[in-house]
């Protein structure tokens, strides 16, 4: 496939879609965008290609804030007229809003956001062939189904997304950005006699962990260096007794930290959330405004940071869709709730600045409040450390599922394995583990994270939030961690 470019000849239409804009009285702000998307997925299951798929999608839209309130249209029209007539449609939505709002939109004003960000790659995965990215998927699929039963399936894949964004703005912004997205993994199936199942994934859950970056990633990945072990364990996990149900200090490894971190605190610490604004897919938040700066969230030792700066992280950026420049912006600082992910409406509505992290997923959508790169700061030591300094825990590894409710408070999560762990060992391997918990007071547990050397970023290429659904690319960043006094137990499947 050829590498993909961004439209040509785009720039007179957006500069006449803008000066409308400027010269329309009632238009307090407004933005225009160009969004041009490609994307590729190659999946390859037991042996043979299962898909090979790509697209490519192109529109311009308009955000208008009128007297009172917003206006939005969108286009995938690309000429002159049709981008005018997508602004002409926003002033037009934003006009008859405005005569129906019950408030008026407080909108700071901002510098203009001026320059150009482009994902750095060695290697662009669009100018790889097919073929290469079929062999380097054959290869490990074969090498897994080689292991023989009770190996019943094995499968990998990768995925890449080249996105081009222009933003121009009646503030003066004038940004253009370019992001490769990719993502690759593998997963593998064993079965016993019973009919039973057990699933063991690389280098995460389903079997993609998502970067931003190049076709080097993969070489990166390694993939047929862990097939053995995949293999081995998956086969391991069918004789493995469940997990015992009790109460016990759990170590979570770090990809399995991180989806705590999306589910338990980036999700919750969504102002438009927490002030009800947006709550359609995953819900509201208990991380209420009169609890900023009061509320203990976790232990001393946990810091949790919203970083769009962070290197090959699905959360990085030059800018967000509203023009704020990517930065560094704690969340929870010495286990205290200090801030949240935020745009520069909501913010003012607490009278803070705006956390840069309004993103839209496609010309067709509206910028929402998401997640960027939202990490935990490392501690100190190692995995093995922290094994060691336990007399009696569990050790989980890779998630599999889970489950939390629409306050972010109670969830449960299960994983692909567990290790028991007796004095300061690993003992028995353990399947179907599960642990839950309550978000505050399992964090407020947190009493050990392992040092930077064991500290990762992991991606997540579909967070799904907004009606209509937008999916987006985000990030997180962890070391394994240990929680004290935490229900664990099993799922009972393949019991």
């Amino acid at each position: 496939m050829p590498a993909p470019t961004a439209p040509a000849s785009t720039d007179a239409p957006l500069r006449a879609a803008l000066s409308l804009l400027e010269r329309t009285p009632d238009v307090r702000y407004g933005e225009v965008h160009l969004v041009h998307e490609t994307t590729e997925r190659v999946h390859v299951r037991d042996g043979r290609p299962e898909l090979v798929t790509g697209g490519t999608c192109a529109g311009a839209s308009v955000r208008v804030l009128g007297e009172r309130t917003w206006g939005f249209a969108c286009t995938a029209d690309l000429t002159e007229a049709g981008v005018v007539r997508a602004a002409r449609e926003a002033i037009a939505v934003a006009r008859a809003s405005s005569r129906v709002a019950r408030g008026t939109v407080v909108f700071p004003p901002a510098p203009p956001a001026i320059g150009s960000y482009e994902t750095p790659l060695r290697v662009d995965p669009f100018d790889v062939p097919l073929g290469d990215k079929l062999a380097a998927l054959m290869a490990p699929v074969q090498a897994l189904l080689a292991a023989g039963k009770p190996v019943e399936s094995a499968e990998a894949s990768m995925e890449w997304t080249r996105l081009h964004k222009r933003m121009l703005s009646t503030e003066g912004s004038d940004t253009s950005q370019s992001f490769t997205y990719g993502a690759c993994g593998m997963q593998v199936v064993a079965v016993d006699d019973a009919g039973h199942a057990q699933c063991r994934s690389y280098p995460v859950w389903v079997g993609g962990n998502g970067f931003q970056g190049g076709y080097e990633r993969v070489a990166e990945l390694d993939l047929l260096g862990h097939t053995a072990r995949l293999a081995e364990e998956a086969s391991a996990l069918l004789r493995a007794p469940p997990c015992p149900a009790g109460v016990k200090d759990v170590i979570l490894e770090s990809s399995q930290v991180a989806l705590q971190i999306h589910e338990s605190c980036g999700h919750p610490t969504e102002l438009d959330r927490a002030m009800g604004s947006e709550i359609s897919l995953a819900g509201g938040s208990f991380l209420q405004p009169r609890m900023l700066g009061s509320f203990r969230y976790g232990a001393p030792m946990v810091n949790i940071v919203a970083d769009s700066l962070t290197p090959t992280g699905l959360g990085t950026f030059g800018w967000d869709d509203e023009g704020t420049p990517a930065g560094r912006h704690p969340l929870v600082q010495e286990g205290m709730f200090v801030d949240y992910l935020s745009g520069r409406e909501t913010a003012a509505l607490l009278g803070r600045a705006s956390t840069g992290t309004m993103r839209a997923s496609g010309y067709d959508r509206t910028p929402l409040i998401r997640m960027v790169n939202v990490s935990l700061e490392p501690g100190t030591g190692t995995l093995e450390d922290l094994i060691a300094d336990t007399e009696d825990g569990v050790y989980f590894e890779c998630d599999k599922s889970w489950s939390i409710d629409d306050l972010r408070l109670n969830f449960q999560f299960s994983c692909e394995l567990a290790w028991e762990i007796k004095r300061g060992k690993r003992t028995r391997l353990l399947r179907d583990p599960l642990y839950t918990g309550i978000t505050p007071r399992f964090w407020q547990g947190c009493d050990a994270i392992a040092g930077p050397s064991e500290w990762r970023l992991w991606g997540v290429n579909s967070c799904g939030k907004g009606d209509p659904m937008q999916m987006m690319h985000v990030a997180h960043g962890a070391s394994p961690a240990r929680f004290r006094e935490v229900t664990v137990g099993t799922t009972g499947s393949g019991s």
